[in-house]
């Protein structure tokens, strides 16, 4: 519900890809996506035709261009360990030990980011060697080409309407049973400590459900969490080299023909 997935009549007109690929019960790495995304890619260009890739994050659309340092594949096990330790004892203690294995990433992760503190302390415990070391050793995003030809199209709205236009599609999710949702998930098996539980709106409402609260309560913070991570998104963008930005506050049909004249305007396929 809250990954807002395109409508089942989008779904004929236009082929989407990358769809219900992942199973909420399996962590789904920045790797993976851009695995798949890439494969994608690559069958659609192959039959001639000019991949579009929507949404996502200023992370993901990174990683599909630049590609990902390599990484040990995670352990569960060692995960869950991880985890616990910082439910007990606290995410700074974890810090300061990653502070002892990995300087480098300690310098970069705050001591409150548990997922990453995790993941970083996961890949210095188990790979051989620290992310930091890897990343010196394979380089960088800001020292990696580009993979693909890409027409970089950002949509800019002003911050008023944007956040309008953000509070209703938060109302769309609770309307269309976003809180039904979780608990179907919940009653899959999915655990509450998966990564498809760490998404907004998932989160905020999973928590009121664990409480006994009335998953409306969740609502506003939903839509507080929604344009924090908007703000955040639209900074990244801003910093990210070649996009070209589109006021989106007209009409749709305009819109989509500038999309196109700036890719015919490039003069070769862009993927």
């Amino acid at each position: 519900m809250a990954t807002a997935k395109p409508a089942q009549d989008e779904r004929r007109r236009v082929p989407h890809h990358l769809i219900d690929v992942a199973d909420p019960r399996i962590d789904f790495s920045l790797a993976d996506y851009a695995d798949l995304a890439r494969r994608a890619i690559e069958g659609i260009a192959a039959r001639g035709r000019v991949p579009v890739v929507a949404g996502g994050t200023g992370l993901y659309l990174r990683g599909l261009l630049r590609g990902v340092v390599p990484a040990p594949r995670r352990s569960e096990a060692l995960r869950a360990r991880l985890r616990g330790m910082a439910e007990r004892y606290g995410s700074p203690r974890l810090h300061r030990w990653l502070r002892r294995l990995d300087p480098g990433s300690a310098a970069r992760l705050p001591p409150r980011d548990v997922q990453r503190i995790v993941r970083a302390l996961e890949i210095a415990i188990e790979g051989g060697r620290s992310w930091s070391e890897r990343l010196l050793a394979e380089g960088t995003w800001a020292s990696g080409a580009e993979r693909f030809d890409a027409l970089k199209i950002g949509l800019d709205v002003e911050a008023r309407a944007l956040a309008g236009r953000l509070d209703a599609r938060v109302d769309r999710f609770f309307r269309d049973g976003l809180a039904k949702e979780v608990r179907g998930l919940l009653e899959e098996g999915v655990p509450v400590t998966a990564n498809a539980f760490k998404a907004i709106g998932y989160r905020e409402v999973l928590r009121a459900v664990l409480s006994g609260a009335d998953p409306e309560s969740a609502r506003e913070e939903v839509r507080r969490n929604t344009r924090r991570y908007a703000k955040r998104q639209r900074t990244w963008f801003r910093k990210e080299p070649g996009i070209v930005w589109l006021d989106a506050s007209g009409d749709e049909g305009a819109l989509a023909g500038e999309a196109v004249r700036l890719f015919r305007a490039g003069g070769r396929s862009r993927a």
